[in-house]
């Protein structure tokens, strides 16, 4: 198992879809092991494949704090269904972060519910139900699948403060990454 580098916001794999798993062998197999072991190192709770380069339908979650599924699981292919989000702006309690937009933190509304369909490892459906902070942990490693940054999401004014982190750190530009236990960056 190794650490694998985590892109950061600009690079091209992050801002488009990725591609279905068509093939269940061992690189896939190493490639999840590799990111399960590179989310413990960053320190996170999930990671895209999007994330560490690898263009592929691929999350991981290591979150135990909930009684819907494993602590720790894969999701491949996956689909996602979310009930509608309470209107509003986001409080306080709504902050999150992402590992490729490394040490910059931001409010955003989710879902409060969701519902995760997908392959394992081996190749077979799994259906979870999740809530609060997994359910939001599912929405924000579903969108790097789907081209998006939690910050795409943003509403003023925290949007505007993501853009000036993004300036202020001369992220946005294609071949920015950072290694987890070496470099001083964390999301």
């Amino acid at each position: 198992m190794a650490v694998l580098p985590i892109v950061i916001s600009g690079e091209p794999v992050l801002h488009r879809p990725a591609a279905p798993v068509t093939e269940f062998d061992a690189t896939l197999r190493t490639l999840v092991d590799d990111m399960f072991e590179t989310t413990v190192a960053a320190p996170g709770v999930g990671l895209a494949a999007p994330q560490v380069g690898v263009g592929l339908q691929v999350f991981v979650w290591l979150y135990e704090d909930q009684d819907e599924a494993a602590p720790q699981g894969v999701a491949i292919n996956p689909t996602l269904w979310i009930s509608p989000p309470e209107p509003g702006l986001p409080g306080d309690e709504e902050i999150e972060g992402c590992l490729s937009f490394p040490g910059e933190r931001f409010a955003l509304r989710r879902s409060e519910r969701a519902l995760l369909r997908a392959q394992d490892i081996d190749g077979k459906p799994f259906e979870v139900e999740a809530s609060g902070w997994f359910a939001r942990i599912l929405q924000h490693e579903y969108d790097h699948l789907s081209g998006l940054l939690y910050v795409d999401r943003l509403v003023h004014p925290e949007s505007r403060g993501a853009q000036k982190a993004e300036r202020k750190n001369g992220w946005g530009r294609p071949g920015l990454s950072w290694v987890p236990g070496v470099d001083d960056l964390e999301g």
